[in-house]
């Protein structure tokens, strides 16, 4: 077993590492693992779901399949807060921690509420871990649209559900940061508010985010950016799911300030942007020079478009296999 399956396999209760080291094959096709008490144990597995059955194999029936214990949850919630959810209170305020090799576990149960908001959480009984597949190279065709030598341009990538936004951002992130033969190194800021982007481990990224690159982990998006701005200079900033309204606030001062922004939002085209309240007025504004479009659930990251700053295409998968 490699080093990054064994990583991730022991934060399981030994019944179910058991069933996952049986019957996980290609771990690279691993995405998503989830834990319910009393109910199957599902894997989403080469971006299909299955239940694992009480021997370890995958199988689209869940007759047979392996149904999680509250023992099984208990164990595994020990393993991943290595004995203290108290040290993990801050994480588990918004629901999720990041543990070694930048998989994320999100967790539900009884929420415990105070004055400013959720104060932690208990009786934890669905855990849901997402894995952290880094693909290199994603963001290759997306270079030559973003970058023009010296300088990069505004970029939103606007994405569905579970088509790879984060991903590409996250090799995007890498290649601007380290350079290359057809543009400069630049420094950029991150601010990872849910730990998806560099999938920081103790404070260090798990993932590859190139040489010049600084990260704040599980930090608000609009607090972050004006942060990094203001004490770590980047040429770049980078954020995921952008959408309130302090987000736009912050962006403003991002664009005034002479940083380049790289973001990602939910939706499908720029009419679906154009549609939202908040994001209409940086359309009209022409806030971003280029629009990223993913459209293919069956490869993560995969640009189906890019338009200018005025909605003219640029690209288009179609165009290419024409």
């Amino acid at each position: 077993m490699e080093q990054k399956e064994e990583e991730l396999f022991k934060i399981f209760a030994a019944p179910i590492r058991r069933l996952l080291e049986k019957g996980i094959v290609e771990y690279d096709k691993l995405q998503e693992i989830r834990l319910r008490v009393q109910a199957p144990l599902l894997i989403r597995y080469g971006n299909r779901e299955y239940y694992i059955d009480r021997d370890g194999a995958i199988q689209k029936e869940k007759e047979n399949a392996y149904i999680v214990s509250k023992p099984d949850i208990k164990e595994t919630v020990e393993y991943i807060s290595n004995y203290s959810l108290y040290a993990y209170e801050e994480e588990i305020r918004q629901g999720f921690i990041t543990v070694q090799g930048g998989h994320r576990v999100g967790m539900a149960g009884k929420v415990i509420m105070e004055k400013d908001g959720v104060k932690s959480m208990k009786y934890i009984s669905f855990i849901n871990i997402r894995l952290s597949h880094q693909i290199k190279g994603c963001a290759d065709i997306l270079l030559p649209f973003v970058t023009d030598g010296m300088e990069v341009r505004h970029t939103l990538i606007i994405s569905p559900p579970r088509c790879g936004k984060t991903t590409l951002l996250r090799d995007l992130i890498r290649q601007l940061s380290d350079g290359g033969s057809t543009h400069r190194g630049v420094t950029v800021g991150v601010v990872d508010e849910r730990s998806e982007i560099g999938a920081c481990y103790m404070g260090t990224p798990q993932n590859d985010l190139g040489i010049r690159t600084d990260v704040l982990d599980c930090c608000p998006k609009a607090n972050g950016m004006i942060m990094l701005i203001r004490t770590m200079a980047p040429e770049v900033i980078a954020v995921d799911e952008i959408g309130g309204r302090q987000d736009m606030e912050a962006i403003e001062y991002v664009r005034n300030c002479g940083c380049k922004l790289i973001a990602t939002v939910h939706g499908s085209s720029i009419d679906d942007i154009r549609a939202k309240p908040l994001l209409r007025k940086l359309v009209q504004e022409r806030a971003f020079e280029r629009y990223v479009v993913l459209g293919d659930t069956k490869q993560a990251g995969k640009v189906t478009e890019v338009f200018d700053a005025q909605g003219n295409p640029l690209y288009s998968d179609k165009m290419q296999t024409a």
